[in-house]
């Protein structure tokens, strides 16, 4: 197994084009010390706002963190939090250069309602509908604009069923992908779910690949096995994780299989670990690693933003002391 610092080396090297549903995650924290005499529900005495970048953009900031570049191409709304995210974009030194601003769509945005660290409420400020055709066909020139000005190493499909990752998208990255042989990463949801052709790595979670096949699929060897192999002869991809929630993760490729489990941890928030471990996968798949080496790191790196409170990305630092004594001890 390759040491911490020999694979962020590598990581440092790449270029990322990261496609998919970008959002803000927005967090209004309070104190709570009565009930609503209107309805019994608490009454949050607001104490602070805070926005941060979601979805795929959270995917870009997991990229950044790890060491990589991260081209991020999204679609905002021509209002108000759109200019927010814009704003937040720079900070996290991120260009806004992918960002395509629709006036037929609003941004969308998840607010969480905090008391302490309790998740009361989350209201979602959101359009699902599909891209039109004039925004598909704007959002895929910058796509190809990025693809012909940067060498990308690895491409990386973030989908959240938004509406940017329609049928027609899909297909049309995946071409560009393949004409210029550059390798796929795709964490896949509900909608679309199986038409990633010839994708390299495909990351569905357990509840997602259990909603798609019609035989049961439990967390253990065999049956993930199995449940690799059907998707594999669905889409043609290289690779399958699935990852497993408190059991881990699974990763598969051409009959060579690793199962990881979870290290005991204090779980604060598990919202958005799963950015985390695509993040890391797609690197992963870039330079090389092995089937354990990928599994392993990103199993560290998913449970570690567990332990923190909202949508944060990885630590570089703690994760490189984690897969070190990991790799100790294996």
């Amino acid at each position: 197994m390759r040491s911490s610092e020999a694979i962020f080396q590598a990581f440092g090297q790449l270029n990322v084009l990261i496609i998919g549903d970008v959002m803000i995650d927005r967090y209004l924290s309070g104190s709570v010390e009565r009930i609503s005499p209107e309805a019994p529900v608490p009454v949050v005495h607001l104490q602070q706002q805070e926005n941060r970048l979601g979805g795929a953009a959270n995917v870009a900031l997991n990229l950044r963190a790890l060491g990589a570049n991260a081209y991020l191409c999204g679609v905002i709304g021509d209002d108000a939090d759109g200019d927010i995210f814009q704003a937040l974009m720079p900070e996290a030194g991120l260009s806004v250069k992918g960002i395509l601003r629709s006036s037929e769509r609003p941004t969308t945005v998840k607010s969480r309602i905090l008391a302490g660290s309790q998740q009361l409420l989350r209201v979602d400020h959101e359009m699902t509908a599909d891209l039109s055709a004039q925004e598909s066909v704007q959002y895929l020139q910058i796509v190809r604009n990025l693809l012909d000005e940067r060498t990308i190493h690895v491409i990386l499909l973030q989908d959240y069923n938004k509406g940017v990752l329609s049928l027609e998208i899909i297909r049309a990255i995946m071409l560009e992908a393949l004409r210029r042989d550059i390798p796929t990463a795709v964490d896949p949801k509900f909608h679309n779910f199986w038409a990633y052709k010839r994708v390299t790595l495909f990351k569905p979670n357990l509840k997602e690949i259990r909603s798609q096949l019609p035989t049961p699929v439990l967390p253990e060897r065999t049956s993930l096995c199995q449940a690799a192999e059907a998707i594999r002869k669905k889409i043609g991809n290289e690779y399958t994780l699935i990852t497993l929630s408190d059991k881990g993760l699974f990763i598969e490729k051409n009959g060579d299989d690793w199962l990881e489990s979870t290290r005991p941890r204090q779980i604060a928030d598990v919202s958005g670990a799963g950015d985390t471990v695509i993040s890391v996968a797609a690197l992963g798949l870039a330079i090389g690693l092995s089937l354990r080496e990928m599994a392993a790191l990103a199993n560290l790196a998913g449970g570690q933003v567990c332990e923190r409170l909202g949508v944060v990305p990885v630590n570089k630092t703690q994760l490189q002391q984690e897969y070190d004594d990991y790799r100790q001890m294996a």
